[in-house]
């Protein structure tokens, strides 16, 4: 018995990146049926309003072939009349975003997230779905025996030896959870606990595919993804998915990544992947093994440990959180500590991250304005809409989410050992959420979490976790790290971390740039640093400070013949005017600018 909703995608127009897509629908609502595109994708909280690059779309009654009016009621929902039997509607949708988000076709590849392409059916997104996948059609003059292959962790039915064919969704949900890649690919696979995955990589020329280190990408992967199922099922070691894949586009620019239940979409530059005989950036291919735990512990916390305010996701308009800290922040913690545990990073690697990320979020005065309750909520428009002002307004759910993970597995480790005389750490309330909400899809909210941390630590602990949300969490003061971390663990020490003359100069001047055809120019300014205070603004073009001539090569130099003078000019062009400003060197000059802690975490070596 076939679905009562059922699509179909055909890759029409490679050279003008075209997906052509048909949805039947069998029972159409008497009434009037109503059909629509997302607006946003889970896992990217910004309306993106994928219905945008749909060019054509029409209808017909299936049964008399007549073509059927489709009135349009928003930029994406339409109405069919009352009183039809099964339809079909047909669409033809532009798709040339290489991001992880959207669809993607050209001559080397396609790639699509079922939410940038197949309609919903009103009242009906609760039924199965099928999903028919065509492949592509090459011109005369593509090079012969060009063959596509289609991966994705949607449920085969009946498809071809490359993957075409027929697939099946327990609903649209389940739909719009599994995204789809079509082309060549490089692909290596592994067992981890007993459950295959694969990683299957675009994007790269038969030469680089050749010289790609794939032992060392299998090798660690496995590592990585061991650990997490471990991490979660440290007695059965079973993963909840049969199969995992990762999709990954390797390109000449970008990075990112987006979870789904089963898989996960990729992004990271072609030079980060190592190559055999070759000496690869050691902490690029980090940073690659860092998205790959990130989108991999996901699978887990915030697929199936999920927020509640998610279930279920209503994507035709914003769907707000208090609790991204714990779904980004706390992934983002665990995604470094996975590595340092499956041995892919050094201690000593791993604190510098963790010593990178805390003083960045240092550097931050948007982070004494807003707390982390706040920069959840507000994700769709501060987080993902960010502009020149964001670092003064804003701060990163994801940076000090990760920070306020590590200092809660940081008190409860130190209070458990001294209260308690046992060891239990952040694991053990990760493994109590995973098990009371995350293996039966019951969401969660701050309270199950206050739950959680009182039943895996004791309600002795409660007034400690309720100050440390007061303050740190609804609250925007800084997490005193250096503290915590000496006290759980006697091995490490924090210290001021020394800068030279010049860097802490810069850190006063509170000035990002940029260089723009052989200009400085201002793309962010701090508050309360020396460069506010002068009157720069972002977007002005430096052109001389204290009468020394300004070109990017010569930034550093200028900046260091600047420390030793009493005085700070600029001279600076905004909208074409010139502009002139100086102000006095001296402390008092700046008594208003906040002072920045740079801390570095080290081992304690043995006297």
């Amino acid at each position: 018995m076939k679905p009562a909703v059922q699509y179909t995608v055909w890759p029409l127009d490679l050279h003008g990146h075209r997906y052509k897509v048909s949805l039947c629908i069998e029972n159409p609502n008497l009434v009037g049926q109503i059909i629509s595109l997302p607006a946003w994708i889970p896992g990217s909280y910004l309306i993106r309003d994928f219905s945008k690059h749909i060019e054509t779309i029409e209808a017909r009654e299936i049964e008399s072939d007549k073509s059927i009016e489709l009135k349009k009621i928003d930029s994406d929902r339409w109405l069919l009349p009352p009183k039809l039997s099964a339809v079909e509607i047909t669409a033809v949708i532009y798709a040339f975003d290489d991001s992880v988000r959207a669809a993607y076709l050209d001559q080397e590849r396609g790639f699509f997230n079922p939410s940038s392409l197949c309609l919903a059916v009103a009242e009906q997104s609760h039924l199965p779905c099928s999903l028919a996948i065509a492949p592509p059609l090459f011109n005369a003059d593509s090079p012969k025996n060009v063959q596509w292959e289609l991966i994705t962790t949607l449920q085969a039915v009946k498809t071809d030896s490359n993957g075409f064919g027929f697939y099946l969704a327990k609903n649209y949900d389940d739909l719009l959870d599994h995204p789809l890649a079509m082309g060549k690919f490089t692909k290596i696979e592994w067992s981890s606990c007993g459950t295959p995955h694969l990683l299957a990589i675009q994007g790269l020329s038969a030469e680089l595919a050749s010289q790609l280190d794939t032992l060392t990408l299998k090798t660690d992967l496995q590592k990585i993804c061991s650990k997490t199922i471990q991490f979660f099922e440290p007695r059965q070691l079973t993963a909840p998915f049969k199969r995992y894949i990762f999709l990954l586009n390797a390109s000449l620019n970008g990075y990112g990544g987006l979870e789904h239940r089963d898989s996960t979409a990729l992004l990271c530059k072609r030079d980060h992947l190592p190559q055999k005989n070759k000496s690869h950036v050691k902490k690029s291919y980090e940073e690659f093994l860092g998205l790959c735990s990130h989108e991999y512990f996901h699978a887990w916390l915030v697929k199936r440990i999920q927020a509640k305010d998610f279930q279920p996701y209503a994507l035709n308009r914003r769907a707000h959180t208090t609790l991204l800290w714990l779904f980004e922040g706390f992934t983002s913690y665990y995604d470094d500590l996975q590595l340092l545990r499956s041995n892919c990073i050094s201690l000593e690697r791993y604190l510098e991250l963790v010593t990178n990320n805390w003083n960045m979020v240092l550097r931050g005065p948007g982070r004494h304005k807003q707390s982390l309750a706040d920069s959840s909520f507000d994700a769709w428009t501060k987080y993902y809409q960010a502009n020149e002002n964001t670092p003064n307004a804003v701060v990163s759910y994801y940076a000090k989410g990760a920070l306020l993970a590590l200092g809660l597995d940081l008190v409860i480790r130190s209070y458990s050992h001294q209260h308690l005389k046992k060891r239990l750490s952040l694991d053990d309330v990760m493994r109590y959420l995973w098990v009371e909400h995350g293996k039966n899809l019951k969401g969660i909210e701050q309270l199950d979490l206050d739950k959680a941390i009182s039943t895996i630590v004791g309600k002795g602990f409660i007034s400690t976790w309720e100050s440390f949300t007061k303050n740190y969490i609804t609250g925007t003061r800084d997490l005193p790290l250096q503290n915590w971390i000496p006290q759980a663990n006697p091995i490490l020490s924090v210290n001021p971390k020394s800068l030279s003359a010049l860097s802490a100069f810069k850190l006063r001047l509170g000035m990002r740039t940029t260089e723009s055809q052989g200009w400085i120019k201002v793309t962010q300014v701090l508050d309360d640093g020396l460069a506010q205070i002068a009157g720069l603004a972002p977007g002005d073009l430096i052109a001389s400070i204290n009468q020394q001539r300004l070109d990017p090569a010569r930034l550093d130099l200028v900046l260091s013949n600047a420390l030793e003078q009493t005085e700070l000019s600029f001279q600076f062009f905004r909208h074409d005017f010139e502009y002139h400003s100086t102000i006095p060197m001296h402390p008092k000059a700046s008594k208003k600018i906040k002072s920045v802690a740079q801390f570095e975490i080290q081992v304690k070596t043995k006297s």
